[in-house]
């Protein structure tokens, strides 16, 4: 009988193992290796040049105290090979985003101008051949000097310091929009401006009269497809209400905002709190698609689906699907008191037929003081990129399925090395991570566990989720292979070719890799 319990144990492992390790369609090609000159940096954006290449934007810093100097930018052919390097010497800057279009480089920078006493948007452009910036203003913003204006906290917004201001953009950074909230005495001033990419202000609205009552942190946005209206998903914290202690503060809207002036619209239902919500504009649609909390404190119990009119932002259909026992056990195992919360949304995709699949991490981050070498307390800040959840959605919002991919990753420095990336492709999504892990765990229920490895080299593995919410995965680099680690985190994505680039780099060496979806 032990025999036969043993032999059936074994099968069953044999079979996940199968499974897991079935064929994905996937390949990919390693660039050249090149030498860098600045061991220290971080990778800020990645755009196309237009002609297939490849542009990188990079902060780099050096001294015996690491300081900001400046900004690299790399350019690459579509073979990966390096045409260029320009070293962009600019102390006591701070980029905000880049992008190409036009046949230009565009860098969005914010700083405070200490004789004008405001904080300004400028933008510093190039052509993309014979790289020579010029520097234009987009806003001025008059206000004293505060700490982190441009600070995106997702769960606990300051108001308080007097100015706080926002840039959002769409996935193909064809346009953004950037708020700015000044308050000193009884002057309370909240606009909201659009630009698309040429740099053309669509919209200058004031918002001011909203935020006599309610404070607003902007999340995500979506454009109209003519670019002329923006749909901007944020929470708004009440600021006179009375609260009782079950009651939460804040509520998500959706504001839309054009030439003709702006509408907003809450989602909140009796005993249902809506909970990182993505607008969505596709065709003649709008949608709102995210989670929803039956309390006030950042947990999830479900999907939340609601579709508006495009003009009036009435909800025209809502659906709230409930995360089934299995999923939470397969997720938690028997515990009670785990909960899921901090979800913080990745991707989204409408498929042809309309079903909707989009993909969270759960993030986190701690603090906590140690002493230094000289006796001194340190703060040490971490960031925390744990658990995937994946789910799919009808045309008509109803739940076909939820899956969660367990890791959990920690990181005091580039978080662009941590976390993950997804490309959604013929339904099927997949999943792109960077661990130490050598042999994933396939667990019932279409479950996949990561437990980290202890090598400082790291493999790259892809997970598969099909039209179903199957769940298969591959290793695709091995360490071995890519002695550089991946920025996994940070993607170009080329939708038409069905790949995505990566950028590997570790102290002097730097180089592309390119991976396929077949």
């Amino acid at each position: 009988m032990n025999l036969q319990k043993s032999l059936a144990i074994l099968l069953f492992l044999m079979i996940c193992c199968s499974l897991g390790a079935q064929e994905i369609p996937i390949t990919h090609t390693i660039g050249e290796k090149y030498n860098d000159r600045y061991r220290y940096s971080n990778l800020l954006t990645i755009s196309e040049d237009g002609t297939g290449g490849t542009f990188l934007v990079r902060s780099y810093y050096t001294g015996i105290v690491l300081r900001p100097k400046g900004y690299f930018i790399e350019h690459y052919d579509a073979n990966m090979q390096l045409i260029d390097e320009y070293n962009y010497k600019l102390k006591n800057v701070n980029l905000v985003d880049g992008y190409v279009a036009n046949g230009q480089i565009y860098l969005l920078f914010l700083d405070y101008n200490y004789e004008k006493f405001a904080y300004e948007y400028s933008v510093h452009r190039s052509p993309l051949s014979g790289i020579n910036f010029t520097k234009e203003p987009l806003l001025s913003i008059s206000s004293k000097e505060v700490l982190n204006p441009l600070d995106k906290n997702y769960y606990n917004r300051n108001f308080s310091s007097g100015f706080t201001t926002s840039v959002l953009f769409n996935d193909t950074k064809n346009a953004f929009v950037i708020s700015t909230h000044f308050k000193k005495g009884k002057l309370n001033k909240h606009f909201i401006y659009m630009f698309n990419s040429s740099l053309k202000k669509v919209v200058e609205h004031d918002f001011s009269a909203e935020v006599e009552e309610k404070n607003y942190a902007f999340e995500n946005v979506a454009f109209s497809k003519d670019l002329n209206e923006a749909y901007i998903v944020g929470k708004a914290y009440f600021k006179k209400k009375r609260f009782a202690p079950k009651d939460r503060k804040f509520q998500y809207e959706l504001i839309k905002v054009s030439k003709s002036g702006a509408r907003t619209q809450s989602f909140d239902d009796p005993g249902k709190f809506s909970e990182a919500l993505m607008p969505i504009v596709k065709g003649d649609k709008v949608l709102c698609v995210g989670f929803f909390a039956n309390r006030k404190d950042n947990r999830y119990n479900g999907l939340a689906y609601f579709k508006l009119n495009p003009n009036t932002l009435t909800i025209e259909s809502k659906k709230y699907s409930r995360f089934s026992e299995q999923f939470m056990m397969d997720k938690f195992g028997r515990e009670e008191d785990k909960v899921i919360k901090n979800l913080v949304f990745k991707n989204v995709d409408v498929s042809t037929d309309g079903s909707i699949l989009f993909n969270a991490e759960e993030y986190f981050v701690t603090s906590s003081v140690r002493s230094n070498s000289s006796g001194g307390r340190l703060k040490v800040t971490r960031y925390h990129h744990n658990d995937i959840v994946s789910a799919k959605l009808s045309a008509t919002g109803d739940m076909a399925w939820a899956r969660n991919i367990n890791k959990s990753e920690v990181t005091q420095g580039d978080g662009a090395y941590a976390s993950y990336s997804s490309f959604s492709k013929d339904g099927n999504t997949y999943f792109f991570i960077s661990s130490a892990a050598e042999n994933p765990q396939l667990l019932p229920g279409d479950r996949l566990l990561f437990k980290q490895g202890l090598s400082r080299n790291r493999n790259v593995f892809a997970i598969k989720l099909d039209a179903e919410g199957h769940i298969s995965y591959k290793k695709i680099i091995d360490d071995k292979d890519a002695r550089l680690p991946l920025m996994v985190s940070i993607p170009l994505f080329n939708i038409k070719e069905n790949n995505m680039l990566f950028y590997a780099k570790r102290g002097s060496k730097k180089q592309l890799v390119r991976i396929s979806i077949n």
